[in-house]
């Protein structure tokens, strides 16, 4: 059953689906440049210091926050998408894009879980080195001379 549509309605079709195709290839370009900076904030764990961190760590809340943003766009134009487009009209690129798209998720997922473990690991050997200043026997005997043998008067003569 062959359904004849309007101009309009064509024009309208391709309108979303020119849209769709453009806010996947975006969302897959933000999640492109998320794992670049993920493989770089590898790096960083391992050899940079706490401010270069803290710097990647606030890099890449700002980047996941654009990331759901754009997927708050992306829902509500897919569901557009599949309400006009009928199964003969459907766009070949469209299932691509969004398999790609599902391959750099599950991409920045995975490197993600790895820089988590990675300053797991980091953070516990900053501890263990706090820890081993802390009890250092100069630290401990300063600490004790400067608080610990001190001498304070607790009467005081003041009519002399």
């Amino acid at each position: 059953m062959n359904a004849v549509i309007s101009q309009t309605e064509l024009s309208r079709r391709v309108a979303i689906l020119r849209r769709f195709k453009e806010l996947l290839n975006q969302q897959r370009e933000r999640f492109h440049n998320y794992l670049a900076l993920l493989e770089s904030q590898e790096t960083v764990i391992g050899t940079g210091t706490g401010e270069e961190i803290l710097a990647h760590v606030e890099l890449e809340e700002q980047i996941v926050a654009d990331i759901f943003s754009m997927q708050r766009v992306i829902n509500p134009l897919e569901d557009m998408y599949r309400a006009v487009t009928p199964h003969n009209f459907a766009d070949d690129e469209i299932p691509a894009l969004k398999t790609s798209l599902e391959d750099m998720k599950i991409k920045v997922q995975t490197q993600s879980a790895k820089n988590r473990e990675l300053l797991s690991v980091r953070m516990a050997g900053i501890r263990n080195e706090m820890n081993t200043i802390k009890e250092h026997p100069f630290l401990r005997n300063m600490q004790r001379s400067m608080y610990g043998n001190t001498v304070t008067a607790s009467l005081v003569d003041v009519q002399g």
